[in-house]
């Protein structure tokens, strides 16, 4: 029986409370390894630390949704409270069982709680024999959605035919462990009405909003990293090129900007074959963006409606392709029903965007360097004084995009930078919290004369955060994959041959997690811990 292996899905970079450890996964030996692919492989794992929990702790467990998957059929149904493990829950988790059989794309999918997006996800592709996959995430923070009864909307679109038999089972629970929280969660958990309008508590001192920003849908907005402008004689076109950014607006004026990451599916890079086994970093867990809204307090608790609005720039005017639901998490002054304040400071650099191509014979080449800069400062006066909070970020592309006549080689290195800091002062001296992220992807598709594909491809997930009271951490999770087959031929006759690997690196104040997985032709040949 192949091993089930929990994905885990880290919400955003934290400090690490203490040693995450990995478990790990008997492997395979040389003479197990297939000389090609098969019908079956090993089910998805990853390498990524499952979601820690507190020992000893009562638990209750609810189901949220459990359903099969053959359109764009949404599950509808209702969720109410656990009993038995009271109002306030030091964690709760969220977990995906899912299981496919046959043949299929790899599809998006979400979980609405009360309007809430506690999870966007995307599925493996399934061997013809079946796999099964599974999916943990810390949903604590929602906590406040949590203690209603509340609808409940899942949706993983699909379709199924005579070609693409797949249906996508799946389950979802969350299981809720009695206990104090072990960190600060939001007093209220909110949604825009009807998609823009945001009217916050009065009393709101911090405020954060997150977006789940991805490129889908099947256009060219799925691969925007690879987009050129005119006069590039290339399958996928932008107006200005591949750069994108990820704006969000408070009544018309500028409250953050962020680097979207470059996911990439299942059966993304012309490839299946590579991710069988190991995903791409974030497949299985969409994380969201977060823009610190505090400096805006001030003026959104003024008890009216505000305009919350986020925008993909980049993107060519009237294109689809990217969606951006919005959850705004609110902490609240438990001393002072009413909090004032106002935005002081709203700076915006020129938004730089070079997409210079050369034109062949034989490789034609874009290079783009962009980047753009904004500071928002503003402050509230709570029942304990004036706090102040500055939020600066600053962001940078940079790409080299080869290719030849017919795309028989397609190439990409491209690096992402995404800079902010965050200080707040509240009486005495400042305190700032800076957080550097970085994704890196460099790949190239290779397709011979002889009708065989072969993809290249190195991704990375990296950040770092210095912290004034947990001091610094850093995440590296990195990806690399080699595969090959024979194009326009039946599954049978694809011959196909693949490596990939996965090492994720957590290290912080509080300990180490360091996990290595290797496969070779869908088999697992390595699973080390390195700390």
């Amino acid at each position: 029986m192949r091993r089930r292996i929990v994905m885990s899905m880290l919400a955003g970079v934290t400090l690490l409370a203490s040693a995450l450890l990995g478990t790990g996964a008997p492997a395979a030996s040389a003479a197990d390894v297939p000389a090609e692919f098969g019908t079956d492989w090993h089910d998805p794992v990853t390498a990524a630390p499952p979601v820690s929990v507190p020992k000893g702790a009562k638990s209750c467990q609810v189901t949220l949704a459990e359903a099969r998957f053959r359109d764009f059929t949404p599950y509808r149904g209702t969720y109410a409270p656990p009993r038995g493990c009271g109002g306030r829950w030091s964690e709760v988790v969220l977990r995906l069982d899912g299981k496919v059989k046959g043949r299929q794309y790899d599809r998006l999918g979400y979980l609405h709680v009360g309007g809430v997006e506690v999870l966007r996800t995307s599925t493996p592709e399934p061997s013809p024999d079946g796999i099964e996959w599974h999916v943990e995430k810390d949903v604590t923070r929602y906590s406040d959605t949590f203690r209603g009864t509340q609808d409940v909307e899942m949706l993983i679109g699909n379709v199924v035919d005579d070609t693409y038999t797949g249906v996508i089972d799946v389950k979802a629970t969350l299981t809720f462990y009695a206990g104090r929280p072990r960190a600060t969660v939001p007093d209220r958990v909110l949604t825009l009405d009807g998609g823009t309008t945001l009217t916050t508590p009065r009393n709101s001192e911090r405020i954060v909003a997150e977006v789940y920003a991805t490129g889908s849908g099947g256009g060219c907005e799925e691969f925007w990293y690879l987009t050129v402008a005119d006069p590039a004689s290339y399958s996928c076109k932008a107006d200005r090129g591949p750069y994108r950014e990820v704006q969000i607006t408070v009544d018309g004026r500028p409250a953050g900007i962020a680097a979207p990451f470059p996911n990439v599916w299942t059966g993304g890079w012309s490839n299946p074959f590579l991710w069988y086994v190991v995903p791409a970093p974030r497949a299985f867990d969409v994380k969201p963006i977060e823009y610190d809204l505090t400096p805006f307090a001030g003026l959104l608790d003024d008890g009216r409606p505000h305009r919350v609005e986020v925008s993909v720039a980049g993107v060519p005017e009237g294109q689809a392709g990217w969606s951006a639901p919005v959850n705004v998490l609110v902490w609240q002054d438990a001393h002072r029903a009413r909090v004032t304040g106002a935005v002081t400071v709203a700076r915006a650099s020129a938004p730089v965007n070079s997409s210079v191509y050369t034109p062949g014979p034989g490789e034609y080449r874009v290079d783009t360097g962009a980047g753009h800069r904004l500071t928002v400062s503003g402050y509230v006066d709570t029942s304990h004084g004036r706090v102040t909070t500055t939020v600066s970020r600053t962001l940078a592309n940079t790409s080299a995009h080869r290719w030849t006549d017919g795309e028989t080689t397609d190439a990409l290195d491209a690096v992402w930078t995404d800079d902010q800091s965050v200080t707040v002062r509240a009486g005495g001296a400042p305190r700032t919290t800076r957080t550097r992220r970085t994704y890196t992807m460099g790949g190239a598709i290779t397709i011979g004369a002889d009708g065989r594909l072969r993809t290249g491809l190195t991704l990375g997930d990296r950040a770092a955060v210095t912290s004034p009271l947990g001091g610094r951490s850093w995440l590296d999770d990195t990806y690399r994959g080699d595969a090959t087959y024979t194009l326009n031929v039946p599954r049978d006759q694809r011959h196909a041959v693949g490596t990939s690997s996965e090492r994720f690196r957590l290290y912080g104040s509080g300990g180490c997690y360091d996990r290595l997985l290797t496969t070779e032709q869908g088999v697992l040949t390595a699973d080390r811990d390195g700390c």
